[in-house]
C-alpha cells in the first residue's frame, strides 16, 4: 500500500492480537452461483496477501455460514487487542463483492480497524447488524 496514501500498518506488541478479518465462505457467501460476477477466490488471495505482507497487523480467517446471508457476502472485522482496549468491537459488513470494497476492507484494517481507525464512509454504508445469537427468542 506503499504510495497509496494509506498509513502503514499497526505495530503491536508482543502478545497482542492483531486486527482479524473473518470471511464468510458458508452456504451463500463466496457462492458463485448465488454471485457469479465476483471474484471471490481472487478477494480471499487479496486479504491473505495483504496479511502476509503485514508483518504480523493483519490476520485473516475464513468460517462456515454466518447466518447473514440476505447480505452476503459478509466480512467481520475484529479489533485487535489495543484497538479492543479502546473500545473497539466487531464490525460487520455486508454485501462485499466488489474489488474496491475489499481494498478498502485491507486499508481500514492495516491502519488498525475498531477503535483505532475510523471506518470508511463506504464502508458504514455496508455496515450491518450482527445477526441475534442462535437460539435466542426475540422479546415481545
Amino acid at each position: 500500500m506503499a504510495g497509496s496514501g494509506q498509513p502503514g500498518p499497526v505495530t503491536l506488541r508482543a502478545g497482542g492480537r492483531p486486527c482479524t478479518v473473518v470471511v464468510c465462505r458458508g452456504c451463500c457467501c463466496g457462492s458463485a452461483r448465488k454471485h457469479p460476477d465476483t471474484d471471490h477466490d481472487g478477494q480471499l488471495a487479496s486479504l491473505r496477501a495483504a496479511a502476509e505482507a503485514s508483518g504480523g497487523a493483519l490476520a485473516v480467517r475464513t468460517t462456515d455460514c454466518l447466518d447473514a446471508c440476505p447480505q452476503s457476502n459478509v466480512i467481520v472485522v475484529q479489533p485487535s487487542t489495543r484497538g479492543r482496549t479502546r473500545g473497539g468491537r466487531a464490525v460487520w459488513l455486508g454485501w462485499a463483492l466488489d474489488d474496491d470494497g475489499i481494498d478498502l476492507v485491507i486499508g481500514w484494517a492495516l491502519a488498525g480497524g475498531p477503535g483505532i481507525a475510523d471506518l470508511p464512509a463506504a464502508l458504514e454504508l455496508q455496515r450491518i447488524a450482527p445477526p441475534r445469537p442462535l437460539g435466542t427468542a426475540r422479546r415481545r
